[in-house]
């Protein structure tokens, strides 16, 4: 395998921040940075690896309330989410208040994503999905090479991600699972916004929002 990757939860939600690296050069991504900021550069360090950019699925204040301090911290871009996520964006503040956070100022991507970018990082490369229901401009991260991708609050062992928020749609989410994720795959590990990893054909078979017919072999 070319990406490693190791999981950091952060908040008071547990929110599953990855490191992820290419093996061969170091190079690294941060991905939904949520917040203890001072825990992910300690892990960063301990890791030996170089911080390049940030990447964000989606909007949401516990994927993204550390981002600002990573950007200023490591002087790297920030790439992510699709612009649809822009008004969660602009929203922190508000959020920050809803959820009992410490404020967290609005702010802008260095680049927003679109379906079918790819991102480099060393010498692998991650295929951007966007993937709307959870929010509408929620993106998920695949390496095709290393079978690994990072659905934010799409999917979940055993669950799916909420629908309930503004511009959120449960018919959207499921057809971005089913149309979307599920044929990438059934040996496709992923790695959820909360709580522990799980695959694409585990779900398919399991997860009683999203299972289908999948015969066994």
């Amino acid at each position: 395998m070319a990406l490693k990757f190791e999981i950091v939860p952060v908040t008071g939600f547990q929110q599953n921040c990855s490191i992820v690296w290419c093996d061969k050069t170091h190079e690294a991504a941060l991905v939904d940075p949520g917040g203890d900021v001072a825990k992910l550069v300690a892990k960063v360090n301990d890791l030996g690896v170089n911080i390049t950019k940030v990447l964000l699925t989606h909007g949401h204040l516990d994927h993204v309330g550390g981002t600002e301090e990573v950007r200023s911290a490591y002087s790297v871009p920030v790439i992510g989410p699709e612009k649809q996520d822009a008004f969660w964006l602009q929203a922190l503040p508000a959020q920050s208040d809803m959820f009992g956070f410490a404020r967290t100022e609005p702010f802008d991507p260095d680049q927003w994503l679109q379906d079918g970018d790819e991102i480099t990082l060393g010498e692998s490369t991650l295929k951007v999905i966007h993937t709307p229901g959870h929010t509408p401009g929620h993106v998920v991260l695949v390496s095709e090479e290393d079978q690994l991708a990072w659905v934010g609050d799409v999917l979940f062992n055993g669950s799916i991600g909420r629908t309930d928020f503004p511009k959120g749609d449960h018919a959207t989410l499921i057809s971005s699972i089913k149309n979307k994720l599920f044929p990438l795959g059934n040996d496709i590990t992923f790695i959820p916004g909360h709580g522990p990893t799980s695959t694409f054909g585990n779900e398919r078979k399991n997860n009683p929002y999203v299972a289908d017919e999948m015969p066994i072999w």
